[in-house]
């Protein structure tokens, strides 16, 4: 009895695992199945047989299938393309005739469509050489042919690879996607003003249509006309405002105005009036929103000039360092934030046409495969252009210098006029401009002598004859310093002998003024004043080489002479 039920146990577990083999590997042969394609147990049951012309089995030559029954208006063939199960069958014949006119339409004005641009493969698996995509070499089983906005919202038109039963699997456009053409035909189809074209006129003709040769020159007069009535409008403001920075912001605005306003009412008649091919209206959708860009660019360039040049005029003036540190900081920090307006423009535009023309989709895996090489080549190419960029922002966030500070580079005294993106603009003290590269100003060393404070100390060196009255000399000085404007701080004033040699006597004289350059105009007064006062009552303090020819010193004066040569007498009487 126990044998018996030992046995019985042992035939369950082995007729257990056998079953449980069987749907696993039933199992996994569905998910490998569902991976590849989507089974269905019936397309299109109100259409027919396709025609022979019809190819499916690529989304490639799906793609081209359509687009020459389209062109040529067999839409019922067309129909065949589209996956129309979600449809009653007995409305398949008409409706589907209608939504393939109706995507044909779409993608005609709605997406730039290119056949060469989809897989080849019957798997539609992605080919990567590089090997960096990680879904590589893996079968699809829907694929994106286009994405569309509409209101805001997007929607996008996939291919999907359907199987019935045994027979070979085909591409068609998803049922999800043609419930979504009646909404994209409403914002893509046709314009009110196409409807009244002669049907010759549509006919192809190279990329475009007939009347798309003809209207858009029609189309470009109509935008430049609004342009130049838009630029002389805005001229015309320029005169009417009072004379000031006002005047001056309008009439750097009006190319720029003029310019929005094309783009604006370009993209209203695009909208509204007529609607061209694809590819037509991609590119004028990227030169509009790069247009806009720039024209918004500019503008906000020019407020930001303005506002400098209001600055400068009224709060700064001249450009140096005896203003305010607060209103050089600012200046600064506007010079900052024209580059950053103009580096945020390039940058937005870049990305938008790179987006737009679809340069991520068909080129985005072969950048990625050479991105090192780009990297490499970019590094090398524009080191110095990038190295200058990124110094310029440096100087402007940490500011080691800003706008109106007087500095000594390389041996030249010169007031910051103006850091830009790659070079920094200095004015000498005889009114030549500098022009230095950011990345060679910032590897030199240099004095700043307006980063704290503009006050500076100065000195003058005298060299006099050692018979010269230090406490005389100090009291002129002391008279003649606290006459100037510029000097400030007086009880810092100083006058000392720093130096003694056999023949003279070195006096340094110490004074702060109120400011670099002033400061020098001080000292060289100072020193005229004190050299005039040493000429006119004591000459005898030049300092001079003594050479004993006599007993006589002449420098002394006539009375002392006189009185030498009776002392001379005097001695040489005991001799005789």
């Amino acid at each position: 009895m126990t044998i018996n039920s030992s046995w019985l146990v042992w035939v369950a577990m082995v007729v257990t695992l056998v079953f449980s083999g069987l749907c696993a590997a039933q199992t996994q042969g569905d998910e490998s199945e569902n991976k590849r394609w989507f089974a269905i147990d019936a397309l299109n049951a109100g259409l027919g047989d396709p025609p022979e012309e019809a190819t499916r089995m690529s989304p490639r030559e799906m793609v081209r299938s359509f687009l020459s029954f389209t062109e040529s208006k067999n839409y019922a063939a067309a129909a065949h393309l589209l996956n129309l199960n979600d449809i009653d069958p007995g409305e398949q014949q008409e409706q589907g005739a209608e939504f393939a006119r109706q995507l044909a339409e779409v993608l005609m004005r709605g997406e730039w469509l290119d056949a060469s641009n989809m897989s080849g493969r019957q798997d539609a698996a992605i080919e990567d050489a590089s090997g960096q995509n990680p879904q590589a070499g893996e079968p699809q089983r829907n694929i994106e042919l286009a994405a569309l906005t509409v209101d805001g919202q997007a929607y996008d038109v996939r291919l999907g690879r359907y199987r019935v039963g045994e027979e070979d699997p085909v591409w068609l456009v998803m049922p999800e996607s043609v419930s979504f053409i009646p909404i994209l035909y409403e914002e893509y189809g046709p314009s009110m003003l196409e409807r009244y074209i002669p049907e010759r006129l549509k006919a192809s003709f190279g990329m475009l249509k007939i009347w798309e040769w003809l209207a858009i020159p029609i189309f470009l007069i109509v935008i430049g006309t609004v342009g130049v009535i838009t630029y002389y409008a805005v001229g015309l403001v320029a005169r009417l405002l009072p004379s000031g920075v006002f005047t001056i912001f309008a009439d750097q605005i009006g190319v720029p105005v003029a310019m929005i306003v094309m783009s604006l009412v370009t993209q209203m008649l695009l909208d509204y009036v007529v609607s061209f091919s694809a590819i037509a209206t991609t590119t004028f959708r990227v030169l509009l929103i790069s247009i806009m860009a720039w024209g918004a660019g500019v503008i906000a360039l020019s407020l930001v000039d303005t506002i400098m040049l209001r600055l400068t005029r009224r709060l700064v003036g001249e450009i140096d360092d005896t203003k305010p540190r607060d209103q050089r900081k600012l200046l600064t920090s506007l010079y900052a934030l024209r580059r950053a307006i103009i580096l945020i423009a390039v940058t937005g535009v870049s990305i938008y046409i790179l987006g737009q023309v679809q340069l991520f989709e068909t080129l985005g895996l072969s950048i990625l495969a050479s991105a090192s090489v780009l990297a490499v080549l970019v590094g090398v190419a524009g080191q110095t252009v990038l190295g200058n960029i990124l110094s310029s922002f440096q100087l402007s966030f940490a500011k080691p210098i800003r706008i109106g500070d007087l500095v000594i580079f390389e041996g030249e005294w010169c007031y910051v006029e103006g850091i830009f993106y790659t070079f920094i603009r200095l004015r000498s003290w005889d009114e030549r401009r500098l022009i230095v590269p950011v990345t060679y100003f910032t590897s030199k060393p240099f004095d700043n002598l307006s980063v704290k404070s503009t006050k500076m100390y100065r000195s003058l060196v005298l060299t006099l004859h050692l018979n010269a009255d230090v406490g005389l000399l100090r009291d002129k000085f002391l008279e003649f310093a606290k006459e100037e404007e510029s000097v400030i701080e007086h009880h810092k004033l100083l006058c000392y002998v720093t130096a003694q040699t056999g023949t003279a006597q070195t006096i340094t004289c110490y004074l702060m003024t109120s400011d670099p350059m002033a400061g020098w105009t001080a000292e060289m007064n100072l020193r005229e004043k004190l050299l005039a006062f040493i000429r006119d009552n004591h000459p005898e303090w030049w300092p001079r080489e003594i050479v004993v020819i006599s007993h006589e010193d002449f420098a002394r004066g006539e009375a002392q002479g006189k009185r030498s040569q009776k002392a001379d007498s005097a001695d040489e009487q005991p001799s005789k």
